[in-house]
């Protein structure tokens, strides 16, 4: 099983998450993350959806992928180079001593304390999933008290790009 990185060109319409969901579900492919949003295009959304499988299971998901009317164009980015990031907001318990292990972890692993209180600090960090599960792991558990991830969003590298 390999970690799949697959990002989609689709309409921007009412429902057509849905079905590319639905598609997912119907079959029992597994989404890991699944992330969307505009383009530069407003009538066009990006779709980056993570799943685990071996190459001949993500070639069937493509395939029914490319079938959806909305769909415009499909690419597995795991298949060439390319670059993925996530975003994590943390919102970690800052009293006392553990003030200044917060902020040092922050800054240990490039992130940015965006909100402060007398009891409270909120981490924003961005980069791939194995970072952001260090920083998660090297907290104390006690001390998390809320976590947002947006899931991975990816580009090719260089000249590969997806547009129409």
């Amino acid at each position: 099983m390999k970690k799949h990185v697959i990002s989609i060109l689709l309409e921007n319409e009412p429902g057509a998450l849905s079905r590319v969901v639905g598609l997912f579900s119907a079959r029992g492919y597994n989404i890991d993350t699944i992330t969307a949003a505009p383009t530069e295009d407003p009538t066009i959304s990006r779709m980056t959806i993570v799943s685990l499988g071996d190459d001949d299971l993500i070639e069937q998901i493509t395939k029914h992928l490319n079938r959806l009317i909305e769909v415009i164009k499909v690419v597995d980015l795991t298949e060439g180079e390319h670059a993925e990031r996530e975003m994590m907001l943390l919102k970690v318990r800052a009293i006392g001593r553990d003030r200044e292990e917060m902020k040092r972890l922050a800054d240990i692993f490039r992130g940015r304390i965006i909100d402060v209180t007398d009891r409270t600090y909120t981490i924003e960090l961005t980069g791939d999933s194995s970072k952001l599960d260090a920083l998660v792991k090297a907290v104390e558990p006690t001390a998390i008290l809320e976590m947002v991830r947006t899931g991975t969003c990816g580009i090719g590298r260089g000249d590969r790009i997806l547009r129409l």
